[in-house]
């Protein structure tokens, strides 16, 4: 089975065409080499992806015939990722969110909008 197709399988993309992207771009590697999207993958393979900053590591268990529902994602595949990855996208979450919280920093164009209609109704009560 190609890889970005056991990607999308698995339930890793939401659409194959994404998982081809990523094959290309180079996120994903099979037995630590940077792999097209048609390479095939076998049992026992290991896979890593990179995706939202976190590098996701899987072994291939066995190939699904077609995209399996959620509860059974493991069956296929058995996930590597160690726990730190996810803890480090919480901290860059948390950092992100530290240096500017939603709704602040630059006006948006409403913002401006708004901004002038209460100027321009301060002067005409003037």
């Amino acid at each position: 089975m190609r890889v970005d197709k056991y990607l999308w399988s698995i339930r890793y993309y939401k659409t194959r065409s994404q998982a081809t992207r990523a094959c290309k771009k180079g996120h994903v590697k099979v037995l630590e080499q940077s792999v097209k999207p048609a390479r095939d993958v076998f049992p026992g393979d290991r896979i890593e992806i990179r995706k939202n900053q976190v590098q996701h590591q899987i072994e291939v268990i066995e190939l699904p015939p077609s995209r399996v529902g959620a509860k059974w994602v493991d069956r296929y595949r058995k996930d590597h990722t160690p726990k730190e990855a996810f803890a480090q996208q919480e901290f860059l979450q948390e950092a992100q969110d530290y240096y500017r919280k939603k709704g602040t920093g630059r006006p948006t164009k409403k913002d401006r909008r708004d901004l002038e209609d209460f100027a321009e109704t301060q002067s005409e009560e003037e």
